[in-house]
């Protein structure tokens, strides 16, 4: 038997060779997998997983070009029409942290305005 060598494509999933599983494959093993425990899963569409990794990741701090690129966008733009509220909600958090570091260092431990 002759094995053919190993084909990087850049997928973290794949067959044996390297190569990109077929999406037919992961969408029937994603509806198996829904059937098993887990509410969350079973409301959840195979899409609905790829939507909330990025929600997440952008949620957690993540460089949204770095999310745009792990989800395979062409522009950020892209992502940014996608994702924009949870990017709205990620830079209302950067914002009120910010405040609150410059409301916190102009105060002398007794409370007074240093100011």
């Amino acid at each position: 038997m002759i094995v053919e060598p190993w084909q990087t494509e850049g997928h973290a999933f794949t067959r044996e060779d390297g190569r990109a599983l077929d999406p037919a494959y992961i969408t029937r093993l994603f509806q198996k997998l829904r059937k098993g425990p887990g509410e969350e899963l079973r409301a959840m569409s195979f899409h609905g997983l790829r939507h909330c990794a990025a929600s997440l990741m952008l949620a957690s701090g993540a460089d949204i070009a770095v999310v745009s690129k792990l989800l395979g966008h062409a522009s950020i733009s892209i992502t940014a029409d996608v994702y924009g509220h949870r990017i709205g909600t990620v830079a209302s958090d950067a914002v009120n942290g910010a405040a609150n570091l410059i409301a916190h260092t102009m105060h002398t431990p007794e409370g007074v305005s240093a100011g």
